[in-house]
């Protein structure tokens, strides 16, 4: 008999799937994978990778059907979600095939551009997240304390 040299298709290979695969890494740098929904339940959803150094990352993002459709082989978001995520990716997708798209993860930034106007202005909000609660704790301490009465004393009767 001879052996059948037909392997297992890749997820999305066939495009009979509910989801769209964006591969941002490659499988093959992980060592555990997981699940995560972005936004709502269902919609666009993150497999994340853990390396053999236990860091964790993005392998690839799957969108569903109903949030982005195939136009002309590029990938058209019909959803804010799936707006969010092609927007934030560092390519645009490149189809592979059935369900399956490529690109490449968003662009490292080096150390010497760091902190970038975006990060600044996350920390100011911070700050100023944190001085408001300050403010407010503060001011639950120093409550005011209730003074006996000033009214002048009724004359008894004697």
């Amino acid at each position: 008999m001879a052996k059948s040299l037909r392997k297992r298709a890749k997820p999305g290979a066939r495009a009979g799937g509910s989801f769209f695969h964006i591969e941002v890494r490659p499988a093959r740098d992980f060592v555990q994978f997981r699940m995560q929904d972005v936004g709502g339940p269902g919609g666009v959803e993150r497999l994340a990778g853990q390396r053999a150094n236990g860091s964790w990352d993005t392998q690839k993002w799957l969108i569903e059907k109903s949030h982005a459709h195939l136009d002309n082989g590029t990938l058209v978001p019909d959803s804010l979600e799936a707006e969010k995520v092609l927007k934030a990716l560092g390519s645009t997708p490149v189809h592979l095939g059935g369900d399956r798209f490529s690109a490449k993860p968003r662009r490292d930034i080096p150390e010497a551009e760091k902190p970038t106007p975006a990060m600044r202005r996350a920390q100011m909000t911070n700050i100023k997240k944190a001085q408001a609660a300050s403010r407010r704790k503060s001011v639950k301490k120093k409550a005011p304390i209730a003074k006996a009465s000033t009214r002048p004393k009724k004359p008894s009767a004697k």
